[in-house]
This record gives structure tokens, C-alpha cells and sequence, in this order.
């Protein structure tokens, strides 16, 4: 048997670990500028509504209560400084990937997708803040419609007047709001159309009449502001989010 050497005791200096606390401080948290709410879940709280406003925080409160409210998110007061701080571009490269994937969630809880396919999901913006402010910006309604998914919503639907009048009135509703189109020129275009018919009533134009509007539309949208109206859906949002932050 081989017996081990016999070692002289080692003094060892020990040092007293640092708090984790002080360790996590080190670390920079990243912010969080997104908040889903909706089908049974919820990021955000009625106590939120410095950050999420006054209608974010009672949506997400709700359907942390598991009331029925449609899915949505609310993009933080605190991504609005940002805008003013770092500039549009930079702000929607900050929080694209955020709301992407608040979008997939929103997609998940509607079975639905956002500006394609055969089930197109289409969304609301609204403007927000800690106290409530009326007429601040108006809703933009049915954003997500484009010639693809208006085919798809037509063969969905079985109503073509109807989803044809949606989309005349979501180009009206964009383009005012988020393009800064004065809403009588879109009321010329309309009232063009009903002359040429002999229509007295918006709810007499029928669904190629509506379509007819449409194209107007489009066409007086680009001669205004020397682009084609947006098609794609994500570049629609990203507009609408820039239009409430400006």
C-alpha cells in the first residue's frame, strides 16, 4: 500500500461571494414594449395604465379575468418616448420583432392570418393614453384589406357589396388618418360615382359600384401623394403605428 505524502496545511484567502442581487444589476434588462391580451391570458393589468393607457390596461385587466375580449396588444407609452428619442425607423426596428410575435399570438387565438390565406385577419388600431383624451386620433378600422385578401374575404363572406364597401371605407378611413388625405376628396370621388349612376344614397351602390369607388380611390391616393396606396398589411400597421406616435 502506497501511503499519500503528507501536505503542509495551505492558507486559502476566501472571498465573500457578491449578492445576486448586485450580480443581476450588472445585467441590463431588455425593455419590454409589446403586451398581449386576450383568449383567456394577459401580459398587462388595470394598475398599468401609466404604461399601457387607459384602454390597454382595462382590456388586459378583463382578460386576465377571463371575460370574453378579442384579442388584441398594446404597444407601450414608453415606445412612444422612443419614437421622439431615437426617430421612426429606429423605434419600428426596436419593436418589430415584439410585435410580430404578438401578431403570431393574435393569429393563433383567431385561427386566422394577418393580410393572406383564406381566413385573413384583419385589425383595428386605436390611439391611447393614461388619461382618456376624445378625438385624439381617429380609429382605423380593417386594416390588413388588400386585393388578395378582399378576393378571400368576397369567397369567405358570399357578400361582395359588403366586404367591396369595407374596403372603400378602410382606403377612406387610412388614408385620411395615417395619409393625411382630406377626407372631402375621397367624398368627391364617392359622389362621382353616384352621380354617374343616378344614386342619391350610399346604400344604393351596388357591389362593381363599390369597386368602381375603390379603384377611384387608389387612383386619387397616388395622385395626392405620389404613391400607390400600401397593399401589404405589415407596412399598413406600421404606418398606423407611426400615424398615433406622430
Amino acid at each position: 500500500m502506497c501511503a499519500k505524502p503528507v501536505r503542509k496545511p495551505v492558507k486559502k484567502t476566501v472571498k465573500k461571494a457578491a449578492p445576486a442581487k448586485a450580480k443581476a444589476a450588472s445585467k441590463t434588462k431588455r425593455a419590454k414594449y409589446v403586451y398581449f391580451f386576450g383568449a383567456d391570458q394577459s401580459e398587462g393589468d388595470v394598475t398599468m395604465r401609466t404604461l399601457l393607457g387607459g384602454k390597454g390596461a382595462n382590456l388586459a385587466d378583463m382578460a386576465g379575468l377571463g371575460l370574453p375580449v378579442p384579442p388584441g396588444f398594446t404597444i407601450t407609452t414608453e415606445a412612444c418616448a422612443k419614437y421622439y428619442e431615437i426617430g421612426e425607423k429606429a423605434l419600428h426596428d426596436l419593436i418589430r420583432a415584439e410585435v410580430q410575435a404578438a401578431l403570431k399570438c393574435l393569429e393563433k387565438a383567431t385561427g386566422k392570418t394577418f393580410g393572406k390565406g383564406p381566413n385573413p385577419l384583419l385589425v383595428s388600431v386605436r390611439s391611447g393614453a393614461a388619461a382618456s383624451m376624445p378625438g385624439m386620433m381617429d380609429t382605423v378600422l380593417n386594416l390588413g384589406l388588400n386585393p388578395d385578401t378582399v378576393e378571400a374575404m368576397i369567397a369567405r363572406t358570399n357578400n361582395p357589396r359588403f366586404v367591396w364597401d369595407s374596403y372603400r371605407r378602410f382606403i377612406q378611413m387610412f388614408g385620411n388618418v395615417v395619409l393625411g388625405v382630406d377626407h372631402h376628396q375621397f367624398e368627391l370621388e364617392l359622389e362621382a360615382v353616384k352621380r354617374a349612376k343616378g344614386y342619391k344614397l350610399d346604400s344604393e351602390l351596388m357591389a362593381e359600384d363599390l369597386q368602381e369607388v375603390v379603384s377611384r380611390y387608389r387612383k386619387m391616393v397616388k395622385k395626392t401623394k405620389g404613391c400607390d396606396f400600401p397593399a401589404d398589411a405589415m407596412e399598413q400597421l406600421t404606418l398606423s403605428i407611426s400615424a398615433v406616435f406622430g
